[in-house]
């Protein structure tokens, strides 16, 4: 049997197309270190089931994979840490608070 390795719920936006992230309390984040760390495999089913049944807020939602840190989860895939960044194709939204 496989070991779970934790993972947060992650979409986008339905309308502005922003990478979000599922928090504990039910809301949608713009920032990764918001979500929920999840470290149990039916909870984390259940947790994107909520999030795919929110067919009005986001699109795509998906479990990534995450691991603890001192602020909260972090991503532990490139394409995820990519995702926190934003969009690659000029600096706006999350790229301008990054420099």
């Amino acid at each position: 049997m496989a070991r779970f390795t934790p993972k947060v719920v992650t979409a986008n936006a339905l309308i502005e197309g922003d990478v979000v992230y599922l928090t504990a309390d039910g809301r949608w984040s713009r920032h990764h270190h918001e979500a929920e760390l999840l470290d149990d495999e039916a909870h984390a089913q259940l947790r994107l089931l909520h999030g795919m049944s929110q067919r009005n807020v986001v699109v795509g939602a998906y479990l990534a994979d995450a691991k603890a840190g001192p602020n909260g989860p972090e991503p532990t895939h490139f394409r995820e840490v990519f995702r926190t960044r934003g969009p690659s194709n000029y600096a706006h939204g999350k790229q301008v608070e990054l420099n």
